[in-house]
């Protein structure tokens, strides 16, 4: 485990870290995050309930921009995006049975058509604000329903808050993924990074130009807060007597 940023990072490379989340499906409940440099900036601020995300059994670094940042204090941070875990999965595991919770029907018939030998649950996810009735239906559902593993694909930090709230719920075994639009990618209504983008850690640079408007603020407005707070609770702070 590596502490950066206030967060305890898993470490291991690909296969390591796959095994660990295939041990979490056939044992008790638990969950994965995938922070990145988004999720950090509203962690370390105050805008989202550390103890949530601080809860989960596993997490995994999902911005070779953290690890870079990481790597300038020493520090190795596992890089495995959320899309990349989910795929990879997907590809291998035939024994298990995935909730998908998030994607609308079309999307999860599109995903069923991509991996047609696998065994797919829809899980309904209507519109969610946390403590409302329709969330804790939501709850309810997902937690009755038959998984080993539950894509959980809503928006940070709503996945985070579902996966930690089906554990209250009785939720028994499995694992939840907080893998936001990992199924957007698989099915193609988002396009990932060619590879050479993600070799060079542009990743975020391809999402800013294939959707400016949504990510003109969390790219070019927010997101450069990362260095600010690097400095302040990795650099600052460890040069302090």
């Amino acid at each position: 485990m590596t502490r950066f940023m206030t967060l305890d990072f898993a470490d291991g490379d690909r296969a390591t870290l796959l095994g660990r989340v295939k041990a979490m499906a056939c044992g008790p409940y638990g969950y994965v995050v995938t922070p990145n440099v988004d999720h950090v900036i509203k962690l370390v601020d105050g805008r989202v309930d550390e103890e949530v995300y601080r809860g989960a059994d596993l997490m995994i670094c999902d911005s070779r921009i953290l690890a870079h940042l990481a790597r300038l204090r020493g520090k190795r941070l596992s890089v495995l995006p959320g899309s990349d875990l989910t795929a990879a999965l997907l590809e291998a595991e035939t024994d298990l049975t995935f909730g998908v919770f998030g994607p609308d029907r079309e999307a999860f018939d599109d995903l069923a058509a991509r991996y047609p030998e696998r065994r797919l649950r829809f899980v309904e996810a209507p519109m969610l604000t946390p403590g409302t009735r329709g969330w804790d239906a939501a709850v309810g559902s997902a937690a009755a329903a038959e998984w080993n593993v539950l894509l959980a694909c809503v928006s940070f930090p709503k996945q985070e808050l579902f996966a930690h709230a089906l554990k209250a719920a009785g939720r028994q075994d499995g694992v939840a993924l907080c893998v936001g639009a990992s199924v957007d990618f698989l099915t193609g209504r988002q396009q990932r990074a060619p590879r050479l983008f993600q070799q060079l850690s542009l990743e975020w640079l391809h999402r800013l130009l294939s959707q400016p408007r949504r990510m003109f603020r969390r790219y070019l407005i927010e997101g450069p807060a990362i260095l600010g707070w690097f400095l302040r609770l990795e650099v600052l702070r460890r040069s302090r007597p």
